[in-house]
C-alpha cells in the first residue's frame, strides 16, 4: 500500500468516523432522553440536522426512538467502507457483507462511545467543581442508560459504586465478539 493510499484511508476514516459519532451521540442522548437544551446537545442537533432531516421525511420514530439517526450512522459506516475498499485497497465485496460491515462496525462505534464515555465520568466524579458544569451534567445522562442495571443487581459497598466497572467489563466483552465483524 502506498503513503497515497495510507492517506486516503486516514482523510476518509477520520472524517467519516468523526461525523459518525456525532450521529450516534444524537441517537444515543435521545434514547437517554437528555437535556437537549444544552449547548453540547444543541451543537449535536445542528451538525446531524442537514442529513437528518430529509431521512426524518422517510423514517419515522418507533416509540418515541429516532431510527433515522442510528440508520444515518448504518449507512454512513457503508459508505465509508466501500469508499476505502474501493479506492485504497481495490477489493469487491457482496452487499451482505457490506450491511453485516456496516452493523457490527456501528454497534462497535456505540460501545466506544459508552466505554469512552463512563471512564470520562468516572474521573469527573471524582473532582467535585465539575459537577455543574452543562458537559459533565450531559455526559452522565449519556452513560446513565448502561450503568443503572449493573447498578441495581450491584451490592452496596458503603458509598463506593463499582456500577461503572462492571459496564465496563460488559461493554469490553462485547467489542470482542463485535471485533472480528469490523473492517476497521
Amino acid at each position: 500500500m502506498s503513503s497515497m493510499d495510507l492517506a486516503i484511508r486516514f482523510l476518509l476514516e477520520n472524517v467519516f468516523m468523526l461525523y459518525i459519532y456525532v450521529v450516534l451521540l444524537r441517537f444515543l442522548l435521545q434514547l437517554a432522553e437528555a437535556d437537549f437544551y444544552n449547548p453540547l446537545s444543541q451543537f449535536v442537533v445542528k451538525a446531524t440536522n442537514p442529513l437528518l432531516k430529509p431521512l426524518r421525511k422517510v423514517i419515522h420514530p418507533i416509540k418515541k426512538q429516532d431510527i433515522a439517526s442510528l440508520l444515518l450512522a448504518v449507512l454512513l459506516y457503508g459508505v465509508m467502507i466501500a469508499l476505502i475498499a474501493l479506492l485504497v485497497y481495490k477489493t469487491q465485496f457482496s452487499i451482505a457483507q457490506l450491511a453485516m460491515w456496516s452493523v457490527a462496525g456501528t454497534l462497535y462505534a456505540i460501545t466506544g462511545i459508552y466505554l469512552f464515555g463512563i471512564v470520562i465520568s468516572a474521573i469527573l466524579s471524582w473532582i467535585p467543581s465539575t459537577h455543574d458544569h452543562p458537559a459533565s451534567y450531559l455526559l452522565h445522562q449519556l452513560v446513565e442508560p448502561p450503568v443503572a442495571p449493573i447498578r441495581k443487581i450491584m451490592p452496596d459497598l458503603g458509598g463506593i459504586d463499582l456500577s461503572p466497572l462492571g459496564a465496563l467489563l460488559i461493554l469490553n466483552v462485547i467489542r470482542i465478539f463485535l471485533k472480528p465483524f469490523v473492517p476497521l
